[in-house]
């Protein structure tokens, strides 16, 4: 505990391990079974508990609660876990929860993630890294979203649902289906309204990447076929092109909900 600084105010419980450089604000709490990697600050009135680990650099703001009971009517006290990564931001209000022993026990959080103030991670979850929740953004249980994607300010997600990489879900939108990576949805119910190419572009992705995602777009949500036949040919065509098999797998890999396709498109 070398350099951790620690309000006069603040609590922190016999058990709790506070790495080197970590900043406990006033009238925070920190549980027994709390780990606080290497710089973690709670600015104040924090409230971190359960079998919590926080990764190195991670901020977390006023009145966010971290760790503690899932939200779930079926949870009997299991020994489930939080896991949070490295380089974080958890703004005011704030809440995420750990899992439950429906849902292995853990939810995970990556590195480098951005959670904006009165946001919810639900019991179960697996929220990749790089990932932007807006404000008051509601992620429900056993949700997966996958790295660089983008939530809108408002945004609501039924459980079991999957996001993928590099998606964006527009504000004040309802995600009852999964979101295919890459792309973007908006309404409520949200449907699929096309690729998030603002997002490719921002992150590098080429020109030909970004034609060769459209056009596959394009085959996979077209009104012929099923979309099971249209995955088979999208596979086929574009199987040397790695970001369009992003989808592909996706698609295949399916999960509890349906997809989300477009307004008009074939289901």
């Amino acid at each position: 505990m070398a350099n951790v600084k620690i309000h006069p105010t603040a609590i922190v419980e016999d058990g709790a391990k506070l790495a080197d450089g970590v900043i406990v604000g006033p009238f925070s709490i920190v549980g027994a079974d709390v780990s606080l990697g290497e710089g973690v600050e709670l600015k104040s009135h924090v409230v971190v508990a359960g079998r919590t680990t926080v990764g190195a650099h991670t901020q977390i703001f006023p009145f966010a609660s971290i760790g503690h009971q899932p939200q779930d009517l079926k949870y009997k006290g299991e020994p489930s876990t939080l896991d949070i990564g490295s380089d974080c931001l958890i703004r005011e209000g704030v809440t995420i929860n750990p899992g439950t022993e429906g849902g292995g026990m853990v939810t995970t959080i990556g590195n480098g993630c951005a959670f904006l103030a009165n946001s919810h991670v639900g019991h179960d979850c697996r929220v990749g890294n790089n990932v932007v929740f807006s404000n008051n953004v509601m992620l429900a249980g056993h949700c997966e979203v996958g790295d660089f994607a983008i939530l809108g300010g408002g945004a609501a997600v039924i459980q079991f649902a999957r996001i993928g990489p590099h998606a964006f879900l527009g504000g004040m939108s309802g995600l009852e289906q999964d979101l295919i990576p890459y792309g973007m949805a908006l309404g409520n119910r949200a449907h699929l309204s096309g690729l998030n190419i603002v997002g490719l572009q921002r992150r590098g992705f080429s020109r030909n990447e970004i034609h060769d995602l459209r056009r596959a777009y394009r085959l996979l949500f077209a009104q012929e076929g099923t979309l099971l036949e249209r995955v088979a040919d999208v596979a086929e065509e574009f199987k040397d092109h790695t970001i369009v098999m992003e989808i592909v797998a996706f698609i295949k890999a399916g999960g509890k909900r349906s997809m989300c396709t477009p307004k008009n498109g074939a289901e």
